[in-house]
């Protein structure tokens, strides 16, 4: 029992180090600046291949802490153009979603487990027998909060695969339309900007529509069950 403490105090100690450590390198890294667009211009755009590794390191690290995923992909859209910036935009997300859940999965669990445990009930229910198709669901989602789960998904049942594919695919639509507002910035801006703003309702009400028709019942997001 005393061992089992000692490990439980352990623990808490390398997770304090840890985000103690996070914290200092984001700032160290200029971490407040990044995704503004004097920090795209100097460090991403026209930067050839390390531009796009700078883009996607910092991507992954600021969706990985919380941070809007449609911001990077806009930018994206800004330094790489539609196509690329959509790819590079949703690896980025799913690169730092894939650090928050390992986070919580291997270093925090207990903490997650306090921070979100009604959270992590729910999405253990709402995936239960459905974990792709569910979890594709809650991507397409134009609501809830992508770390919590991220966080929630790692303390929770799903196999790894399952969640980040179904990751992967549902951030696409959203990743796309950022990235289409993003490009117009530059070329065509009336015309893009105002497609990007129709396709982004537009995939906000398909995914509310998704979830409403195949959620078998199961509840995940309260303020979508509010409306029915």
């Amino acid at each position: 029992m005393a061992g089992k403490k000692r490990y439980f105090w352990l623990r808490g100690l390398i997770l304090l180090g840890s985000l103690a450590a996070i914290a200092f390198l984001l700032k160290s890294l200029g971490f407040e600046h990044m995704f503004e667009k004097a920090w795209i211009e100097s460090h991403v755009k026209g930067q050839g291949l390390q531009g796009e590794m700078v883009y996607l390191a910092a991507g992954a690290l600021i969706t990985a802490v919380g941070l809007p995923r449609q911001i990077v992909a806009f930018f994206g859209g800004y330094a790489f153009g539609l196509i690329l910036g959509t790819l590079l935009g949703t690896l980025a997300a799913l690169v730092g979603c894939c650090l928050a859940f390992y986070y919580a999965r291997v270093m925090g669990r207990g903490l997650v487990m306090r921070l979100f445990e009604e959270r992590i009930k729910r999405f253990n229910n709402f995936i239960e027998g459905h974990p792709f198709s569910m979890t594709l669901l809650v991507r397409l989602l134009p609501v809830g909060n992508n770390l919590a789960t991220n966080l929630a998904a790692g303390v929770s049942r799903i196999h790894a695969g399952n969640f980040f594919v179904a990751t992967f695919l549902g951030y696409i639509p959203q990743s796309l339309v950022a990235a289409l507002i993003g490009s117009g910035v530059t070329q065509n801006p009336v015309l893009k900007i105002g497609s990007g703003v129709v396709l982004f309702v537009l995939s906000g009400f398909l995914g509310v529509y998704l979830y409403r028709r195949y959620r078998h019942g199961k509840t995940y997001d309260a303020s979508l069950d509010m409306q029915d």
